[in-house]
């Protein structure tokens, strides 16, 4: 077959943080007992009237901001019109033709190099609620999240690879959290996406796409995509062709089933919603949000690589977190170690805590000049590498001060030069054999003599000290 290329989509769902839902008052939390947390507007009761979320629209303002969008001070609300059992009045309240955010972009580090991801639109919408197979033949709903708030941004067909797929759901999820609209927290469901995929041969025009929906992570989201492309390309090297459907994606078996064929916007009757008046922003209040927003994660990565040197994956590391990059940032600013160190250390051991335990940096309690003290004390050789790791994580795990902790567990390098010197006395005489292997011209075996003097001194031996004693006194054979 001809070079084979896809052509890829996102529609990303986000469910905000309001205090309540979009059109009631009903609270917007996750984890009540079914049914609960529920009104007669959110029920769909016949005579009840919906009341927007003032707050909601300009979460989604916030977010058509930081993705480069067109702010449209008016805009309207559709109903679209679908049967579920999650959706008690059988239509979602949604933006059809004129969203509050369009025509916007995104920059993404891919391999080193900027690639720019088309934004079509930002919407608001309300979320459905949640179908529970208890087992059998039966099937319950959950109607306590229908109507939390959410947006939906819809991307372009820019991405190539679920590679670049990837890249962009991080960076989206790094600059909601940035901007402080959503928790992201994807095993509760706040944010999830559908994936458009079609395939085409290199040259000629783009294929059909399919989408796939019922994808409840970015890792799924990944497995759905490359699944589809050799699917799609599998039919097409038999002669076939692709039809537009809608597929539902089952991350467990790893397949996609196919769920409805050609749907299409006229499918979903949309029309203005008669329930609720036009969406009039100020132009005040547009401008108060822009000049509001924090640098965002991807500026950010740009930035440290092309100022401090990192690379792509560590500036990704040190931004994903709006924690991880203030405490680098502050490190920066603070000039008391340098900068390689204080990323080196929230690349490693913070990020693994982070990771491990799922705590923020502010629950640990550290703060950039501890930090800046441990990097300082390892570059000035007062004590190692090990001894710096050691003494933060008992800073990140315990709190305290660097220097209380570095006496307290005995972390200060011993460099002493008639200490030194008798160590490697030591470790050559009880390591014969290496000691011949050195001398014969096995280089390598120093390494395995300096592991066996800071095993002696317990990691307290100034590492290339005892590695300048140990060398010399081989080649003048002692």
């Amino acid at each position: 077959m001809a070079n084979i290329e896809a052509v890829i989509g996102l529609e990303v769902h986000v469910e905000l943080n309001t205090s309540s839902k979009l059109y009631c008052s009903c609270k917007n939390i996750f984890g009540a007992e079914p049914n609960t947390n529920v009104c007669p507007v959110c029920l769909s009761l016949p005579g009840t009237l919906p009341r927007l979320n003032k707050q909601a629209c300009y979460h989604a303002v916030k977010m058509g901001h930081a993705l480069n969008c067109r702010i449209n001070r008016i805009s309207r609300q559709d109903r679209k019109n679908y049967f579920y059992p999650d959706l008690p009045k059988a239509y979602q309240i949604t933006q059809a033709d004129i969203p509050l955010c369009e025509n916007g972009y995104l920059d993404i580090l891919v391999d080193g190099n900027v690639k720019r991801v088309g934004i079509e639109r930002i919407h608001i919408e309300e979320d459905a609620g949640k179908l529970i197979h208890d087992g059998s033949d039966n099937t319950l709903c959950d109607y306590n999240r229908c109507g939390v708030p959410l947006i939906e941004i819809v991307t372009k067909p820019d991405m190539k690879s679920s590679a670049e797929a990837r890249i962009f759901l991080e960076n989206i999820r790094s600059i909601l959290l940035y901007i402080g609209i959503s928790d992201c927290k994807m095993q509760e469901g706040s944010i999830r996406c559908d994936v458009n995929v079609s395939v085409h041969e290199a040259g000629s025009p783009v294929g059909t796409r399919c989408e796939l929906k019922n994808v409840n992570s970015f890792s799924a989201a990944l497995r759905g995509i490359e699944y589809e492309i050799k699917r799609q390309t599998e039919i097409i090297g038999k002669g076939g062709s692709i039809e537009r459907e809608t597929r539902r994606w089952d991350d467990k078996n790893g397949i996609s089933i196919l769920m409805r064929n050609k749907e299409n916007a006229e499918d979903y009757r949309f029309f203005p919603e008669p329930d609720l008046g036009t969406i009039a922003l100020d132009e005040k209040e547009i401008a108060e949000i822009r000049e509001n927003m924090p640098e965002l994660p991807n500026k950010k990565m740009l930035r440290y690589v092309k100022e401090h040197g990192l690379n792509d994956s560590e500036a990704f590391i040190i931004t994903s977190s709006p924690d991880k990059a203030a405490l680098y940032d502050e490190c920066v600013r603070l000039q008391r170690c340098s900068i390689r160190s204080a990323a080196n250390r929230i690349v490693g051991e913070i990020t693994k805590f982070m990771n491990d335990t799922g705590k923020s940096i502010s629950e640990t309690g550290i703060t950039a000049e501890e930090l800046c003290e441990i990097c300082s004390a390892h570059e000035k050789g007062l004590i190692s590498s090990s001894g710096a790791k050691t003494a933060l994580e008992e800073l990140i795990a315990h709190g305290g001060r660097t220097e209380e902790i570095i006496k307290r567990m005995g972390l200060e390098q011993n460099t002493d030069i008639a200490y030194l010197s008798e160590l490697a006395d030591k470790v050559i005489s009880e390591n014969e054999r290496s000691a011949a292997d050195y001398r014969n011209g096995k280089k390598s075996a120093i390494s395995f003599l300096i592991g066996q003097a800071m095993k002696a001194s317990k990691g307290r031996a100034d590492p290339s000290k005892i590695r300048n004693l140990i060398e010399n006194k081989l080649k003048k054979g002692e």
